[in-house]
């Protein structure tokens, strides 16, 4: 197919915790709310106040750009370039953008500014022969937050009208082009492309509703086809996006770009939507949607390094992408972090399908690895295990202590039993709730070393983690 925020922190650093033998040499950038192009070998992040990095492995990063300002590389005139958004918007900022290549082979930014307390915003295109720019402002396509009719030609209504920020831009398995976008507000809404100009087709207004209203606390939405099970998948941001709004990742799916979707209880996506009654009463719209991450913390055992071990705070706006040739699916979001205030970071992680076609999002960042067959042998042990819950809340879900068992119980904090089937399928019975996913190796940074990992989804879209307990620390 294809192939976001008022912080702007910068932080390059190479991480001094990976410096065993075959360590992953992680090297981090700030972009908050990345959406991700892959260009040619290059993968490419674009994101909040015109910042942007890349990276050839998905592992070590290059910023290329990051504060809206006169000589930016993607927009140099920016303030002059955008006058007429800024102007709108009241702002001097943008928000998250999308970059989409076209048939012509030019690249297209979707950018957007907002006014912030208020859905007072501008959607626009810019395009550029080269993917690190210039961009040229073709204009803009899409205002909400007026006084007075809308983009639709209605009066605008802001419980039920969209925000227009936040664009995903991308082709269906048919060719068509799509845009879905949308804020808080009144909801998250699809248009359809011309993909000759990237411009909306003609007579759709703000387009199709697909779910929100009432400034329900939901945004972001990123689209993501998967060949292997023939699903859209819509992935989204509840909650908000600083360290103590309880930003968290969701995900619904629908056989249709433009739905309708559902979770995996089969709720109804449309009617996830706000309290009439009150305000950003997060309660209210929780129960909807397949919940893939929050805050956690994984604590080390005390067998392992003397650290507190790892973990995100707040992580959201994701986007996702699938490479054709390896069938890996990768899942590109920023987080902030335990004790480091508002400061955030990129982090990938890979993800697979389970059982049932959902996805299920590994407990570690992405460091080159690759799902394997595995023994029985490989899998028994103990485990710090963290079941992300359903709610929107700031609170961190701390790991407890369980232990897979041979004879294929699960003891310790939580009680039930596991199996594992094929090569790496994990069927797990927790206190009486079945979980479907996979077993997979992969480096955990605050160990220094290779783990067995499990991640899993129920029914009930709520999804479990296991990071093994290492027993011999590397140094």
């Amino acid at each position: 197919m294809k192939k976001r925020a008022m912080t702007t922190l910068l932080s390059l650093t190479l991480l001094s915790g990976c410096s065993g033998s075959g360590a992953p040499q992680f090297k981090n950038v700030s972009v908050h709310d990345p959406s991700v192009i892959k260009v040619n070998n290059t993968y490419y992040v674009f994101g909040s106040h015109l910042a942007s990095a890349k990276s050839k492995d998905l592992i070590s990063w290059k910023q290329i750009s990051s504060v809206v300002e006169d000589g930016n590389k993607l927009i140099p005139n920016v303030t002059e370039e955008l006058s007429e958004t800024f102007n709108w918007a009241k702002t001097d900022t943008l928000w998250a953008p999308d970059v989409i290549q076209l048939g012509d082979g030019k690249f297209y930014m979707y950018y957007n500014a907002c006014k912030g307390d208020s859905p007072l915003s501008a959607m626009g295109i810019a395009v550029s022969n080269k993917i690190e720019g210039p961009y040229k402002d073709l204009g803009i396509i899409l205002k909400s937050g007026m006084a007075g009719a809308g983009s639709d030609g209605e009066i605008y209504d802001a419980t039920e009208k969209p925000n227009v920020v936040d664009p995903d831009v991308f082709f269906d398995k048919e060719g068509k082009l799509w845009m879905v976008y949308g804020s808080y507000s009144g909801g998250i809404f699809i248009l359809e492309l011309d993909p000759a100009t990237g411009f909306p087709l003609p007579d759709q207004g703000y387009g199709k509703k697909l779910l929100g209203a009432n400034h329900a606390r939901i945004e972001g939405p990123y689209m993501l086809y998967s060949p292997e099970t023939d699903y859209y998948y819509l992935f989204l941001s509840y909650g908000g996006l600083d360290t103590k709004g309880g930003y968290n990742i969701r995900v619904a799916r629908s056989k249709n770009p433009d739905g309708p979707f559902e979770d995996s209880e089969g709720k109804a996506m449309i009617d996830a939507k706000g309290n009439p009654k009150k305000l950003f009463d997060d309660p209210f719209y929780a129960p909807y949607g397949v919940k893939l991450m929050g805050n956690f913390e994984f604590r080390n055992g005390d067998s392992e390094p003397a650290a507190i071990g790892e973990g995100y705070v707040s992580p959201g706006h994701n986007s996702a992408y699938y490479d054709e040739k390896s069938g890996q699916y990768y899942l590109i979001f920023h987080t902030r972090f335990h004790s480091r205030g508002e400061e955030h970071e990129v982090r990938v992680h890979q993800m697979f399908m389970n059982e049932e076609g959902w996805p299920v999002v590994a407990p570690h960042r992405y460091s080159g690895e690759k799902i394997a067959a595995y023994t029985s042998e490989e899998v028994t042990g103990e485990y710090k295990y963290v079941n992300h819950g359903k709610d929107i809340t700031a609170r961190s879900v701390v790991s407890q202590m369980i232990e897979l068992t041979a004879d294929g119980k699960i003891t310790g904090a939580v009680t039930g039993t596991w199996s594992l089937s094929g090569e790496h399928t994990a069927k797990l019975t927790v206190e009486g709730k079945e979980y479907s996913g996979v077993f997979l190796k992969e480096w955990n940074e605050a160990v220094n070393g290779n783990v067995m990992t499990f991640t899993a989804l129920s029914k009930e879209g709520i999804a479990v983690w296991g990071s093994h307990v290492l027993t011999e620390p590397k140094e």
